[in-house]
C-alpha cells in the first residue's frame, strides 16, 4: 500500500494484513479515482467519511492531499489498531477522527454531515446494495456532496436515482452518487 499523492506521495505501508478481512483498494484504481476527485473537488476544507476503512488507504490518500477532516469507521480491531499507530507515524492524529464500530449503526446515529463519503466494504457483504440508500435516507451528505461505493460487476446502481457515474479499473467499480 502507498500513498500515490500530496505531501506523504510515496510513502509506504505494510499492513499486518494476513488474515485480516480487508480488500485494500488497488494503486492503480485508487490512483485513477483520485485523478477524478482533483479535477473536482479542493482537498482544503473538506469533511470526509471513509466507511469500512480497513488499512486507512483512502484517509491517508485525503489528508495527504490537504484535507483536515476525515472520519474513519471501521469494526475489525486490528484495522484501527494499524490506522492509530500510522496516524501517529505520519503526525495527523489531529486530522483524523478514527471510529471503531460497526458502519451500518453509525450511518444510522450520526448527527454529522460530510462533503465526500467512500464506501470500501467487502464485496460479498449482504447489505451492500443498501449504501447508497443509507446515506441518502440519513441524510449524511451535505449540499453538494458525493458518495462513491467500491463494488465488483455483482452489482449494478446505474439506475438508482441518485447515481451519476461509473468507473471501472479490472475487477474494480466504483459508481458515483450526488
Amino acid at each position: 500500500m502507498r500513498i500515490v499523492g500530496g505531501k506523504f506521495k510515496g510513502r509506504k505501508f505494510n499492513p499486518p494484513a494476513k488474515n485480516w478481512p480487508t480488500r485494500p483498494t488497488t494503486d492503480f484504481s485508487k490512483e485513477a479515482l483520485f485523478n477524478i476527485l482533483n479535477n473536482t473537488w479542493d482537498f482544503d476544507g473538506m469533511k470526509v467519511l471513509d466507511l469500512f476503512g480497513g488499512t486507512g488507504n483512502h484517509s491517508y490518500e485525503f489528508i495527504s492531499r490537504g484535507c483536515n477532516d476525515v472520519t474513519y469507521v471501521d469494526k475489525f480491531g486490528g484495522c484501527v489498531s494499524f490506522v492509530k499507530q500510522t496516524a501517529k507515524t505520519l503526525d495527523i492524529e489531529d486530522k483524523i477522527n478514527i471510529i471503531r464500530g460497526d458502519v451500518f449503526k453509525f450511518i444510522e446515529t450520526t448527527n454529522l454531515k460530510f462533503d465526500y463519503i467512500f464506501c470500501g466494504p467487502p464485496y460479498p457483504l449482504p447489505r451492500l446494495a443498501d449504501l447508497p440508500d443509507l446515506i441518502f435516507k440519513h441524510e449524511l451528505l451535505n449540499e453538494e456532496g458525493w458518495a462513491v461505493v467500491e463494488h465488483n460487476a455483482i452489482h449494478d446502481f446505474n439506475s438508482h436515482e441518485h447515481f451519476f457515474d461509473e468507473r471501472k479499473y479490472g475487477g474494480t467499480i466504483f459508481s458515483f452518487f450526488r
